[in-house]
């Protein structure tokens, strides 16, 4: 009986193996026989941009028969629970038996870019192996509590790399019901692991009030469901979100999710949640631009800059992140960009509050729309003859342009004018009071 059940498990694994071996050629489409690519379909080019140290070399090695044994057997060692457990349903449904330490299937990818593609609705999508893997590596929690959410999975080749290398809870917010079929089958086959909602997570919270309906939702709804309460912001790291931006509304995006961070609105009312986001590379040299850029350095550099510790983490080629709607034209240009954004658990230390925080918005905003102006103009208008005092304080010239002044900087300065009656009098804390009840600023 033990030699037959020897003989089966070795069976197994040689047609995992098998199967994997397959993916590794068909992410290679350009040196594999002709008959094996697909029309339209995109070529995975090797890596020629890595930032990470995860990597070495010029570009990501992809993932042999032999490494991925010992992939197996690190896992296997590991002190932390990779293993899944099967539910009642997926028993009940006759699937394919998981081993404890087997890893699910991640499919063919000729199959997933053809899934893909079918939506009729633009979105950028991860089928590439590799690439699952890199943003898996980076996206790792530090303990089982921390839950990962990933945003518009499509055909869940990064859900099914994450939950082989242990993620202990990933929350799939999918807006398409053409993936969702998919991923519910696999959450059924897994022991709660896995976590399928129909929601777009980049359209939480749209303005105004009453029922909305699905892929929209509010996040309050969304986290009452999942079980999740809200924190206090100097706790740990409660979540990771993991999403593409969609190109034509970066900027938007960006501010919003900004906005929120500092009044503790929207997901940010559950904690400092942080975001890993494939931007374009346009996008992420505004985001990561400095004083005296007089072209990049934008309120919302400053913002973020502000809130966060800004990590690039790699830059991808546009050609290996696949486009859905093959009726689309808009491509990026540049390369995707993956940044980390963690927000400042001291961010609300000094002074600043999710209630005064809106005043500072608006600050940033005004300093930043004629970045050649003198910044003891805009002083002397909020805090009236007190422009000169400030800088002083400071330690600053009093003719430095608000394009050369830190993020850091700015948010001294606000707390310096907070304090004093003068400011609390001025047009812009009225205008302040004026906008406090409009979520987001959107």
């Amino acid at each position: 009986m033990s030699a037959q059940i020897c003989r089966t498990m070795r069976s197994a694994c040689c047609h995992t193996i098998k199967n994997r071996s397959f993916l590794h050629k068909a992410v290679l489409l350009h040196v594999a026989p002709s008959d094996l690519c697909v029309p339209s379909a995109p070529v995975f080019h090797k890596r020629l941009y890595s930032l990470d140290s995860l990597f070495s070399g010029p570009g990501r090695p992809t993932l042999g028969t032999s490494s991925r044994q010992a992939c197996a057997e690190k896992t296997s060692t590991s002190p932390s629970p990779t293993h899944r457990n099967l539910s009642a349903v997926a028993v009940h449904d006759q699937h394919p038996p998981l081993s404890r330490y087997d890893f699910l299937d991640l499919g063919e990818t000729e199959d997933k870019i053809r899934h893909a593609k079918s939506c009729k609705h633009k979105r950028y999508l991860i089928v590439d192996p590799d690439l699952a893997t890199l943003v898996t590596e980076h996206l790792r929690p530090k303990d089982d509590k921390t839950i990962i959410f990933e945003c518009n999975p499509g055909p869940g080749v990064l859900t099914r790399t994450l939950l082989n290398n242990g993620a202990q809870r990933v929350i799939a917010l999918e807006g398409e019901k053409l993936f969702l079929h998919g991923l519910q089958d696999l959450e059924r086959r897994l022991d709660g692991q896995l976590e399928v909602v129909h929601c777009n997570f980049f359209r939480l919270d749209p303005l105004g009030c009453g029922r909305v309906k699905p892929p929209a939702r509010f996040s309050d709804s969304l986290f009452t469901d999942l079980g999740i309460s809200e924190r206090t912001w100097t706790d740990d790291i409660p979540g990771k979100v993991f999403g593409i931006l969609p190109l034509h509304n970066e900027r938007g995006l960006l501010l919003k999710m900004v906005y929120s961070l500092f009044e503790q609105l929207s997901f940010y009312k559950y904690g400092r949640m942080e975001l890993n986001l494939f931007i374009s590379e346009n996008e992420c040299l505004k985001l990561l631009s400095q004083p005296g850029d007089m072209v990049n350095y934008k309120a919302c550099s400053v913002l973020w800059q502000m809130a966060c510790d800004i990590a690039l983490l790699h830059k991808e080629p546009w050609e290996s992140i696949v486009m859905s709607s093959s009726r689309a034209k808009q491509r990026a240009k540049d390369n995707f960009c993956l940044v980390r954004l963690r927000p400042r658990a001291d961010l609300f230390s000094a002074g600043l509050t999710p209630s005064n925080a809106t005043a500072l918005l608006l600050m940033i905003k005004q300093c930043l729309v004629k970045k050649k102006s003198k910044l003891i103009d805009k002083l002397n208008l909020w805090c009236p003859d007190r422009g000169s005092e400030l800088l002083s304080e400071m330690g600053m010239r009093e003719d430095i342009l608000t394009g050369h002044v830190f993020p850091d900087d700015y948010l001294r300065l606000f707390q310096l004018m907070d304090k004093s009656e003068d400011f609390r009098q001025s047009w812009l804390y009225r205008e302040n009071l004026e906008n406090t009840g409009r979520m987001g600023w959107i």
